[in-house]
């Protein structure tokens, strides 16, 4: 009997000169490239996946301040699952093992559903999948609710993107966004919604193309410049011009991006995280807060669906 990789079940896809693999455990793209070059921090198949990278996140997406959300006049408390903050982070579904429910070359589609529990009393039923052609890998999630009574929801991918050589501080990134989420610098708690270009914020503004350099952000972005078919899309490249693109349709007003700073040097930086999201930062808890959070309401028996793909440039 084989044994399966601490990832999970792993697919290989392949279109043109794009190559990507797919691991089981939380529908995680574990590595993505473009004539062999890198568009995505990857890592090895035997390995549990580090934190977030590559993860399908649902029901929802970045953070829930202190776990703590009423929702239908009933408050509730996840499981602080980043304890340093004291927050409830990226939802429930990121350790679930997804089943193939379809396969080819080039694409697979893989399902599992949220179970109801104490804490999001709702069942959530996921089918996500991941194409490969020859403009990237396209990643599709479709959520129905299949309880009785409504549920919040959102989602969001994880990628870290990866420019070309080198490290973060060194690539340029285009971000189409004209607003930043404040946050707070312990903890990243939401504060205010505020314009990149305001006097005390420059380091957000990156919808002209430039250098990341040194600036550390952890940050959601709205206010998103999209192109005629709807479709925002990221830029982050090398001197030469090369590099990666995410690009995500109108199911997406938000994105989180994420610099990656970490303690140790060698993992420091490595990759941008670049997260199209379907809400804000705690979002559960939308009516503490004055802008549009994006907020899903699932009816019960109702889907909904969102995308967006990796491309090379």
């Amino acid at each position: 009997m084989a044994l399966t990789p601490a990832s999970g079940t792993q697919h290989a896809l392949r279109a043109g000169d794009y190559e990507a693999v797919i691991a089981s455990v939380g529908a995680t793209l574990r590595s993505l490239t473009y004539d062999g070059r890198d568009l995505v921090v990857p890592f090895e198949a035997a390995e549990v996946r580090p934190a977030h990278r590559g993860v399908t996140l649902a029901p929802w997406p970045n953070r829930v301040t202190d776990g703590r959300y009423t929702f239908g006049g009933v408050e509730r408390q996840l499981a602080l699952t980043e304890p340093a903050r004291s927050h409830a982070l990226h939802g429930l579904a990121v350790w679930l093992d997804y089943e193939a429910v379809d396969k080819g070359p080039s694409h697979v589609t893989l399902a599992a559903s949220i179970p109801a529990q104490t804490a999001y009393p709702w069942r959530i039923a996921i089918r996500t999948t991941f194409e490969l052609t020859a403009e990237g890998l396209t990643q599709t999630v479709v959520a129905t609710n299949e309880g009785p009574d409504a549920a919040p929801f959102g989602t969001g991918p994880h990628p870290y993107l990866v420019a070309g050589p080198g490290k973060v501080d060194e690539w340029t990134l285009e971000l189409p966004a004209s607003e930043v989420l404040a946050v707070t610098d312990d903890r990243l708690i939401p504060t205010e919604l505020r314009a990149v270009d305001a006097d005390d914020a420059p380091r957000f503004d990156f919808r002209d193309a430039r250098v990341i350099g040194a600036a550390e952000i952890d940050h959601a972005y709205t206010g998103l410049a999209r192109d005629d078919s709807g479709d925002a899309t990221v830029r982050v490249t090398v001197a030469d011009g090369t590099g990666v693109a995410m690009s995500w349709n109108t199911s997406c007003a938000w994105v989180q991006v994420h610099t990656a700073d970490k303690p140790e040097p060698a993992a420091s930086r490595i990759g941008l995280a670049v997260e199209p999201m379907t809400c804000a930062p705690d979002a559960f808890n939308d009516a503490n807060y004055s802008y549009d959070t994006g907020l899903i309401v699932l009816e019960s028996g109702e889907s909904t669906e969102a995308s967006w793909r990796i491309s090379a440039i």
